[in-house]
């Protein structure tokens, strides 16, 4: 990881400086693997999606760098964690789902089961029909009346 140091400009944007010292503005981190690996492996993108510079781990990050990359994400990755499916208003796609996540309870339309992706490790990643990503960690870990409403749509 080369030396850089980042700043938010009166717009509020990332603005990235490197050992160069040519300014880029608009900068964007994305992580490599937000589900699986999320505190390990990130790129931060030029606006014209450019890598800059690429950090094995943001946790060795100066506080201040590391602060602004952690907002950022917490803005641009919204992915609620469901822990129960509360009920269905069909077994029928497209259904509405009232679920409890981790940031509280909320209805989802699930427009197909083919909004409902398997991920390595059991993980499943469910699309609503407005583009929000819920995760699904463990769906055995669900209550039995949650297991029982998902096999459904699986």
């Amino acid at each position: 990881m080369s030396e850089f140091v980042l700043v938010r400009d009166r717009f509020g944007r990332l603005v990235f400086t490197g050992a160069d010292g040519v300014a880029h503005e608009g900068v964007v981190p994305v992580r490599a693997f937000p589900i699986s690996s999320p505190q390990t492996g990130l790129a931060l993108l030029s606006a014209e999606g450019h890598e800059l510079a690429w950090v094995d781990d943001p946790a060795d990050l100066p506080a201040p760098a590391r602060a602004l990359i952690d907002e950022e994400l917490a803005r641009r990755e919204f992915m609620p964690v469901i822990a129960a499916i509360l009920e269905v208003s069909s077994y029928a796609t497209p259904s509405t789902w009232h679920v409890d996540t981790d940031r509280g309870e909320t209805r989802l339309v699930l427009k197909g089961e083919e909004d409902i992706r398997r991920l390595p490790g059991g993980v499943l990643l469910i699309a609503d029909s407005n583009g929000v990503q819920y995760l699904l960690r463990d769906p055995a870990a669900l209550d039995r009346a949650s297991r029982r409403i998902l096999d459904r749509f699986l």
